[in-house]
């Protein structure tokens, strides 16, 4: 009997796929995907409905909120301010890309609800700071208004991972605007700054961006559990690209952006810091590096079906930490589901992609 050479044999086996090639085909999974957004789309909008239904106006002691706060933290108030008058743009056009999915376009409009609070609750701010006229804020708004905020990406697959990066950047933002209301920064510019009402408008809604990011994290695992290689592309590419909405729209923008960086409010290091790798750590992916290293292996595969291109996910990824996250999803949807009956009607079933190291 003739042996195989070993070389051969070596060759042959690390260019063996390392997961199988599963069994469901794309029309299972995108139906797969869907239910399962529907199903945390209706979780999430009783989870806010019961735990984030605040009004930004009677919701906050206005008359309380100091008048005397340093120019740059005022400046940030102002970015912040300006950022959210183009919620109008960013919610019609997210429902726009995403109509034909009921749990996406569904959650669009919820979420543009809920950012319409963050619009008035700075519009509220800027009121009762009394740092600018009545007159002056007029005018500034109608130069917002005049300008028109154009997403990135025109496709809901893309803006979904942008969302995901921005929500969590927003977050941080609002976290560390708390933290100098609370009189915890560490610049001494802002010693003076404490004022519990601020604190309390920086935290709430914070609150509410740690929600968005959580919604777009589990579409974001979803995608990235049925479509492993195109998800990782995806996101590369997206952060290959990312900036904060709106910034090239705001006619002071870099008053603003000085002032966030020179408080500790938003910086390079926090970037990737506190929000790429938490990003990263949530979905299982060691580092930015690690995904572009593993994109670039996937990017000189031959083609979709071919070894090479397989191998790399799992160099990347945690497949069995990120089902383990699918899996807890699905847990907390049917918990939601049987308290009022659709469980026994048309309950949203977890199927395993069929994808695993091997």
């Amino acid at each position: 009997m003739i042996k195989p050479e070993p070389r051969l044999v070596k060759e042959i086996e690390e260019q063996r796929p390392r997961y199988p090639a599963g069994l469901l085909s794309k029309q299972e999974k995108d139906t797969l995907i869907e239910r399962g957004i529907v199903g945390l789309y209706r979780w999430y909008l009783a989870r806010s409905q019961a735990t984030r239904n605040w009004n930004p106006d009677k919701g906050f002691n206005w008359r309380a909120l100091r008048t005397d706060h340093s120019a740059q933290l005022n400046h940030i108030v102002e970015g912040f301010f300006a950022v959210e008058q183009f919620v109008p743009d960013y919610t019609v056009q997210t429902i726009n890309i995403s109509r034909t999915s009921h749990g996406r376009a569904h959650f669009q409009i919820r979420w543009g609800s809920e950012e319409e609070k963050h619009s008035d609750l700075w519009l509220n701010t800027m009121l009762f700071l009394r740092h600018r006229s009545l007159g002056w804020l007029k005018e500034y708004q109608a130069a917002l208004y005049a300008k028109r905020y154009e997403m990135p990406w025109d496709d809901a697959y893309h803006m979904g991972f942008y969302a995901l990066v921005q929500e969590r950047a927003t977050q941080l933002n609002y976290l560390n605007t708390m933290q100098v209301a609370n009189g915890k920064s560490d610049n001494p510019e802002l010693a003076g700054d404490v004022d519990p009402v601020l604190a309390e408008v920086s935290h709430t809604i914070a609150v509410d961006e740690a929600a968005h990011y959580n919604f777009f994290l589990e579409i974001t695992r979803l995608l990235l559990y049925y479509y492993p290689a195109r998800t990782l592309e995806g996101l590369h590419d997206v952060i290959q690209r990312f900036a904060m909405p709106a910034l090239d729209l705001i006619p002071n923008a870099s008053q603003f952006y000085d002032a966030v960086y020179r408080a500790g409010i938003y910086t390079t290091r926090q970037y990737s810091r506190d929000v790429l790798q938490v990003v990263f750590d949530h979905l299982g992916i060691a580092g930015r590096r690690a995904l572009a290293d593993g994109v670039k292996r996937l990017r000189q595969a031959p083609d979709e079906d071919g070894n090479l291109r397989d191998t790399a996910i799992f160099d990347t990824l945690d497949y069995d930490g990120l089902e383990d996250a699918i899996k807890r999803l699905y847990r907390r949807v049917g918990d939601h589901e049987a308290e009022f009956g659709l469980a026994d009607i048309d309950p949203t079933t977890f199927v395993p992609s069929g994808l695993a190291p091997v």
